[in-house]
């Protein structure tokens, strides 16, 4: 097979590319670093063309032109697994729906239930063997591609080029078309700079991890800075078994901590099933045989989760009430995120031997009209649930880390009050008292 033959033979314009869409069709832009910005460029200009064109993504950084162009949704209807911050903006404005999902499954849906008509994704240039490095969305990208009647690949000279387990890569025989043309930097998303309560929870972590463990730090600023203090931090031998490869993985690399050199699976490397951050981190995981990228239906199983000793899991969450049930989504009914991987990890960690999950969050915010609210809830209202109380493990604030495994409603009521604002106490005891979780012997 003359495989540079095959490429020229299916090389298109954007414009000629996007003409597979018809009306009516579900297109899918898979994640992250992996938007097709050239092709959803072309596909909005077909606007007037087109109805009732279905798209789905997640953790697209935009703007997404197909969405920003049809403010009245007539022809483009954007829907999203997981809201990056741009995402959550245009779910305030009624351009986005999120698709409830676990990250696990989203492959399986895709594989049992759903129908993509085209999919379009940038890719790394096609190697001298025939194939296109699905990159930072492998961990999605082939189930989805595998779906699809049409594939259309977008080349992207930036992007890295990632060693993975399986499904990695995908065949130019695979592929129906494929465009190029010159894409400016990847996205950055450097570590922020940690608020003192940040560092607060980060160092009530720190004392749970042992030397050799295995981190997993979600999506979110808080996971980073917690990621960034174990940098800073007297541990060694740390592995890397996570959803999302973060700049707080190069920090710890950089800092002589990220080994890999004590997991008992896959020793030596560290496993992730996608991949955004700052320049350096991608250059990082380019060719880098330390690092191995799979599928989040393997990465985030459970199962494969248990198997790592002193697996820990940190992430964050919008609220938590005094039954221990957590909210990392949305705030009341407002969409902010999705459920992501969170589950899987809470599930696996807690199936490992010496394994720890944590849940991160402030005692308190500041909302729109500078008035400071609690995070711990006496009960939710409308907020969706992510995790479970059944499946609550440790949760963290600057002013603690509890462990509700195990532990009856009046328990945890009582851990959690402490760990609560001191503004917030005596309101949260007088809820709690009312929802009859609360002992006479509870200290105050």
């Amino acid at each position: 097979m003359d495989v540079q033959k095959l490429y020229r033979s299916k090389l298109r314009t954007p414009e000629e590319a996007v003409r597979a869409v018809k009306s009516g069709d579900w297109v899918d832009y898979t994640t992250n670093v992996g938007f097709p910005t050239l092709l959803d460029a072309a596909l909005a200009k077909r606007k007037d063309e087109l109805r009732d064109v279905k798209i789905r993504g997640n953790l697209l950084f935009g703007p997404i032109r197909a969405v920003e162009c049809d403010p009245e949704r007539e022809h483009f209807i954007y829907n999203s697994w997981h809201c990056s911050a741009y995402e959550r903006k245009l779910c305030d404005r009624g351009l986005c729906n999120y698709i409830p999902m676990i990250f696990r499954n989203l492959v399986a849906y895709y594989r049992h239930f759903l129908s993509v008509n085209v999919a379009m994704m940038c890719v790394t240039p096609m190697d001298k063997h025939g194939y296109f490095n699905l990159s930072c969305a492998t961990g999605v990208a082939k189930g989805i591609l595998d779906d699809a009647d049409i594939v259309i690949l977008e080349v992207n000279e930036n992007l890295p080029r990632l060693y993975g387990m399986y499904d990695e890569c995908i065949h130019i025989s695979q592929v129906d078309y494929v465009v190029e043309g010159p894409h400016g930097p990847l996205p950055q998303f450097p570590i922020d700079e940690p608020t003192p309560e940040d560092v607060q929870i980060a160092d009530h972590i720190l004392p749970y991890i042992v030397d050799g463990a295995t981190i997993q730090l979600g999506i979110g600023g808080m996971p980073d800075v917690v990621g960034a203090r174990l940098a800073q931090s007297d541990l060694k031998d740390l592995g890397m078994h996570t959803e999302l490869c973060s700049d707080a993985y190069y920090e710890l690399f950089q800092a002589g901590k990220l080994t890999n050199a004590k997991k008992a699976h896959f020793r030596g490397k560290g496993m992730a099933g996608i991949v955004f951050g700052s320049q350096k981190l991608y250059d990082w995981v380019d060719q880098n045989p330390s690092i191995m990228i799979a599928p989040l239906e393997y990465v985030n199983a459970p199962a494969t989760i248990a198997q790592l000793d002193n697996m820990v899991s940190i992430n964050n969450c919008i609220a938590v009430d005094l039954y221990g049930q957590i909210c990392a989504e949305s705030a009341g009914l407002r969409h902010i995120s999705g459920t992501g991987g969170q589950l899987d990890y809470v599930t696996g960690a807690a199936m490992a031997r010496g394994g720890k999950a944590f849940i991160c969050m402030t005692s308190y915010f500041v909302n729109k009209e500078g008035v400071r609210q609690s995070r711990i809830l006496p009960h939710f209202g409308g907020d969706i649930v992510t995790a479970p109380r059944s499946q609550a493990h440790f949760i963290v604030t600057e002013y603690g880390a509890v462990n509700l495994a195990g532990r009856s409603t009046w328990e945890r009521a009582e851990m959690l009050v402490s760990i609560a604002h001191p503004d917030f106490r005596d309101e949260l005891i007088r809820a709690a008292e009312a929802q009859k979780i609360w002992r006479w012997s509870n200290k105050r």
